[in-house]
């Protein structure tokens, strides 16, 4: 998921270097949705690693 926020900023750099503003806000505004649920979803994944601990011992 990190990887497609990092291709939509990219698509969003080229496209505001080239003019394309719309196009740059658009990809821009997709990149930091996808990073924030990226970010969430990290976050979320290390509670429940730490919760749920090693287990029992066989």
């Amino acid at each position: 998921m990190l990887n497609w926020a990092v291709t939509f900023l990219v698509i969003a750099l080229i496209a505001a270097l080239l003019g394309f503003t719309s196009i740059a806000g658009t990809a821009m505004g997709i990149a930091k949705i996808l990073f924030f649920v990226f970010l969430i979803l990290f976050v979320v994944s290390l509670a429940s690693h730490a919760f749920r601990g090693r287990g029992a011992p066989r």
